[in-house]
């Protein structure tokens, strides 16, 4: 007789695409979530997790957080659904000022405007669209590594052939690629070529994520951004952040731009940014969003039918609270900073000839990449490792081109004993390849 598992994993078998989920033959991948709180998570046979992975950063909050639960069920039952971009609902014009508020206010004492959209990739077309109104330049910068969604127009910036090259007779072709330093001799590699193009005055925008997340939980330089920004000055390119994954608290800071001091023209917001409801944000220079789009004549150019839920505005809303109240991005930083600590001591610790160990991160957005002696990315172990891990009951996810690097972006409400279990349960996997 099959197991509750067994059974799910046979209905996606049958009934789902089988490109959407991976099912590992032997059924030791995946597990199937029946219910989630805080840092743990449950499967449908009852075993106990620990999620070391916010479920792709979005339960910044903790899994069901009580105030962003209670403040969705209130408005489901007050207005489930409205009229977006006809007949609006309050919630959305109050998000849109709190975004306004959350960055550009803090930021410089000015005002951004906000198009709101339902996932990631959205917010990121929204903004190259707004690149495109407002410069009339149609190519763009990005950076390999990137990732950026799969939408038509986020598929030239998001740098992953497995990605990309199926689709590659329908894309616009209306990107460029270069190189994501990682020290300073990288750094002035980039820049050089970024001004070189830029200076053709055919590039009207540059488009990165501060941190890369998929790309394997990479950290630039610390000037990289300054310099990126007064390029962009420069030459009278706009600078498009995207803050899906690295925004409200995960870096240490409510934005990772932060770090540097460097205000983009548009910024792109997701995941955390309601806790579990999928809604997205472009928010940007008021100045610029006025110059770029037109009033509304009564049909809006860029919407969609739940444009700004209002559930959706509802939790947004009770997850920046949160977030303020209990000083989450505080804590993002305390312990993260801690945790890399304990990583690069691993690191140290575990450096032998076959296969060599890199700590990084900022925040709770933590990694550790697996390099082979002979400069191979180390794949299979750390697939192995993710693996065995998820059956001793911590939810790991891997990163890099490669699947290289086992990343550690937990809840902000991890507690420091459970961040540590985990760690020691990491090394004693590593040590199995000593």
């Amino acid at each position: 007789m099959m197991t509750a598992t067994q059974q799910v994993i046979e209905q996606l078998r049958r009934f789902e695409s089988r490109n959407v989920t991976f099912l590992e033959p032997d059924g030791s991948w995946p597990i199937v979530w029946d219910r989630a709180a805080g840092t743990q998570v449950w499967d449908l046979e009852g075993k106990e997790y620990l999620d070391l992975t916010a479920a792709f950063g979005v339960a910044a909050a903790g899994h069901a957080n009580p105030r962003v639960v209670a403040a969705g069920q209130a408005q489901m039952s007050r207005l489930l659904h409205a009229m977006g971009d006809v007949h609006p609902h309050a919630l959305k014009a109050q998000l849109a000022a709190r975004l306004s508020q959350l960055t550009f206010g803090r930021w410089n004492q000015t005002e951004g405007k906000t198009v709101f959209c339902n996932s990631g990739f959205e917010a990121v077309e929204v903004a190259l669209k707004t690149a495109l109104l407002a410069t009339g330049r149609r190519r763009i910068l990005s950076f390999a590594g990137g990732y950026h969604g799969l939408g038509y127009g986020a598929l030239n910036a998001t740098d992953r052939g497995l990605f990309r090259e199926p689709f590659l007779s329908q894309l616009g072709d209306f990107g460029e690629s270069l190189l994501f330093p990682a020290n300073a001799t990288e750094l002035d590699e980039t820049l050089t070529r970024l001004k070189s193009r830029l200076a053709t005055g055919e590039i009207g925008t540059v488009l990165l994520e501060p941190m890369q997340a998929r790309g394997g939980i990479r950290i630039p330089p610390p000037s990289f951004l300054t310099r990126l920004r007064d390029a962009c000055d420069e030459h009278g390119a706009l600078l498009i952040l995207d803050e899906i994954y690295t925004g409200f608290g995960r870096t240490g800071r409510w934005f990772a731009c932060e770090h540097s001091s460097v205000v983009p023209d548009l910024i792109c917001l997701g995941k955390a940014l309601t806790g579990g409801f999928p809604l997205s944000a472009c928010v940007g220079r008021s100045e610029l969003m006025d110059a770029a789009w037109p009033r509304s004549q009564g049909e809006a150019i860029h919407t969609s039918t739940f444009l700004g839920h209002p559930v959706g505005c509802a939790m947004a809303l009770a997850q920046i609270d949160e977030l303020t109240a209990s000083n989450l991005v505080q804590e993002s930083e305390r312990k993260g900073q801690a945790a890399l600590e304990s990583l690069v001591s691993l690191a140290q610790e575990l450096e032998n000839s076959r296969w060599t160990l890199t700590a990084r991160g900022c925040g709770l957005f933590l990694g550790l990449e697996i390099t082979l002696a002979d400069g191979q990315p180390g794949t299979a172990m750390s697939l192995s490792i993710i693996k065995d891990l998820l059956h001793e009951g911590f939810i790991l996810l891997p990163e890099g081109s490669a699947a290289e690097v086992i990343s550690l972006t937990p809840p902000l409400t991890i507690h420091e004993q459970d961040l540590q279990r985990t760690l020691q349960a990491l090394e004693i996997q590593l040590r199995r390849y000593l």
